[in-house]
């Protein structure tokens, strides 16, 4: 027999009785959230656009922790399938604790060449998508009995090359997380959001040529290493937990000093860069899909 998943960081029971949300839970950085949330107690829905993502990963964590993990198929941008998807969880589990806002997409394109079905396309998952599913989780049951929304971004503070129309939505997703902690506060909703900075998930190898891209960013970085996704589950544990219960409204940045650092104070490389390992789930294809 299996021995449950357990996690590196905290005790098994943090998150006990707590239901969680996460959309683009099937690979990357949300399957990591998945399974930490699941290993914390927590009863875990999963959401993607398509069910040959979610199907084989709900499977898979639920092998992994010993409990049931269930693995939801919704359009966040489509408001009625947002509508359907939270009935669901409701219908399931009864409440839901925590919002992990971790769906969405883009692709890496001069702003010149992003032709308006892109940009609307970028705007409608990662701005749009994630106000759909907060709104709607709200009026379900945050509103009237408190919860914890996390929103998952992208480095945004000094711009990002290449991704004007991601970098707007996600700057937009961070206004309203400052907003809605502020508006919210009264009905014991904390609203945080996370903004990675390189890390060595499956998402890389959706970009032309991104593990040898990747390996080059570690030169971008002070600590000279791409950030693992398991790093950004452990913050969404933490913000879930006792310990993020007077922290609100707040971006917080995991990017191992990159959105710190300029040109102006050297930092030597390590000769050579490390080769990039980008762990991959059991239920993925090679192509990180």
């Amino acid at each position: 027999m299996t021995t449950p998943r357990s996690s590196a960081v905290f005790r098994a029971d943090l998150l006990a009785g707590q239901v969680a949300l996460v959309t683009g839970g099937g690979t990357g950085i949300g399957a990591a959230i998945a399974r930490e949330l699941g290993s914390l107690g927590a009863q875990v829905v999963i959401a993607s656009r398509k069910a040959s993502n979610i199907e084989p990963a709900a499977a898979g964590l639920s092998a992994e922790l010993g409990r049931p993990v269930t693995g939801l198929v919704a359009d966040i941008r489509d408001r009625e399938s947002v509508a359907a998807l939270v009935g669901e969880t409701m219908a399931r589990h009864g409440r839901i604790d925590l919002l992990v806002n971790n769906g969405g997409g883009q692709f890496l394109a001069p702003a010149e060449t992003i032709s308006p079905k892109g940009w609307d396309a970028v705007i409608a998952t990662n701005l749009t998508g994630t106000w759909n599913l907060t709104r709607a989780v709200g009026d379900a049951w945050m509103l009237a009995n408190g919860g914890r929304v996390v929103n998952i971004t992208m480095l945004t503070g000094r711009g990002f090359p290449g991704m004007t129309h991601s970098v707007a939505a996600r700057a937009g997703v961070e206004a309203m997380t400052r907003n809605l902690a502020v508006e919210w506060a009264p009905r014991g909703i904390l609203v945080n959001a996370i903004a990675p900075g390189y890390i060595a998930s499956s998402g890389l190898k959706r970009y032309p040529a991104g593990l040898a891209w990747a390996k080059q960013l570690q030169s971008a970085v002070p600590l000279k290493r791409l950030g693992t996704s398991e790093e950004i589950a452990w913050l969404v544990a933490f913000l879930a937990s006792p310990g993020g219960g007077y922290i609100t409204g707040q971006t917080l940045t995991v990017c191992g000093g990159r959105s710190l650092w300029g040109d102006h104070w050297p930092l030597p490389d390590p000769e050579p860069l490390p080769d990039i390992d980008v762990p991959a789930e059991p239920w993925e294809d090679d192509d990180g899909a």
